[in-house]
């Protein structure tokens, strides 16, 4: 991935229409745990939450895409209200191609955050590619941003009042130029 200066990396989050994001590594520390019954357990951040949260009241759409299938995921993203979530997904981009057609929208204005090799087709094909600190070392080097936070320990609200901010800063921009 080319490298972009700070400001082209900010134009580039500045148009983004959905972000995607995958659970484990990501919305999760990773980490599973099992109940004694063999139920499988997450844990998530609700800051991560909250960030989703106010992410899609400043107009991004967000999907979850998981190679996982574990239930709490799809109640997790229901309880936040994204748009979009896709479990036991063997081809992320096939589906991210699809919610794109669906949206109408193009995969340059696609943010996605992963953090291991199943999300490289992804982060190569999206517009901004993003990932967490304690990514896979090919992720980092396929990532435009990579966050100071861990996965699980906040990231992905970094990324979403990152994403907030940039857009804040547009229409501040755009709003006095109009005056």
């Amino acid at each position: 991935m080319p490298k972009l200066t700070k400001e082209q990396f900010l134009e580039r989050l500045s148009s983004i229409k959905l972000l995607s994001l995958d659970t484990d590594g990501v919305l999760t520390d990773g980490g599973l745990y099992y109940t004694d019954d063999g139920e499988e357990l997450r844990k998530f951040n609700v800051k991560d939450g909250l960030g989703i949260q106010r992410v899609q009241a400043a107009g991004v759409k967000v999907a979850i895409i998981t190679a996982s299938s574990t239930p709490s995921i799809a109640h997790r993203g229901r309880r936040l209200g994204v748009d979009y979530v896709f479990l036991d997904c063997e081809d992320k981009l096939a589906t991210l191609v699809r919610i794109c057609d669906e949206m109408g929208i193009d995969l340059n204005q696609v943010g996605h955050v992963g953090d291991d090799l199943n999300d490289l087709p992804v982060l190569n094909a999206v517009g901004c590619p993003m990932t967490v600190s304690n990514a896979s070392e090919e992720v980092l080097s396929s990532a435009l941003y990579k966050t100071k936070r861990k996965g699980g320990e906040g990231a992905v609200r970094e990324i979403c009042d990152l994403i907030i901010s940039t857009k804040n800063k547009i229409i501040r921009k755009a709003s006095t130029n109009n005056n």
